[in-house]
């Protein structure tokens, strides 16, 4: 079985859980506690030098780590990943937009404000984060404003990666209320077959 370990939280962690759920793949979980004790610790650095979340044993002793890596490798040859040469790398350019232009922001918001407190002297540097992470959904409401997936017509890997903390970043300080055509693509997310809640725990049946 597939052992994931995570911060249930994160919502790099809940992108890998959210597609395992709908692509009928058990797991288990393992919760990590975030520091020297945990994810700094040499015992789990073992697992993943780069000491992060989320961080998958696929087997015994292989590991893959990177959210969106982890992604790609569960979802090739399904639908999530769109067969057409143009939405797959459209599919890409999204999932490389969240993680340079909208998960440094959004997500360290959120972390800071909902999780871990906001760390000494950092205090202008949360405003600057939020300020481009409003860029960040300024951006993606003019792309929904125009169609109904990232990546086109179809839910792909594009549309759980931006999902996943985009539509907890009230929890980081952002007005979602701003933004219909982003509300109204949750629904559109939040409609797909086997969609699990970030707050969800994984199904009984799916371990």
């Amino acid at each position: 079985m597939i052992k994931l370990h995570q911060f249930h939280p994160s919502g790099n962690c809940y992108k890998v859980r959210l597609l395992l759920h709908q692509l009928g793949i058990p797991l288990e979980t393992v919760e990590m506690e975030m520091g020297p004790n945990g994810t700094r610790s040499l015992e789990f650095k073992a697992k993943n030098p780069i000491a992060k979340v989320p961080t998958v044993e696929l087997e015994p002793g292989v590991f893959l780590a990177e959210s969106n890596a982890i992604l790609w490798y569960f979802a090739e040859g399904t639908p999530f990943i769109p067969s057409d040469k143009l939405e797959r790398a459209r599919m890409l350019q999204w999932m490389f937009f969240e993680q340079y232009s909208h998960e440094p922001y959004i997500a360290v918001a959120r972390a800071w404000i909902a999780f871990f407190g906001i760390p000494p002297g950092k205090e202008r540097e949360l405003e600057e984060r939020i300020q481009k992470g409003y860029a960040a959904l300024d951006v993606m409401e003019g792309e929904l404003a125009k169609r109904p997936f990232f990546a086109g017509e179809r839910y792909s890997l594009a549309d759980i990666t931006l999902y996943a903390y985009t539509h907890v970043a009230e929890e980081g300080r952002f007005d979602l209320s701003r933004y219909p055509a982003i509300r109204a693509w949750f629904e559109r997310v939040q409609s797909q077959p086997r969609h699990l809640r970030i707050t969800d725990a994984v199904p009984a049946t799916a371990r």
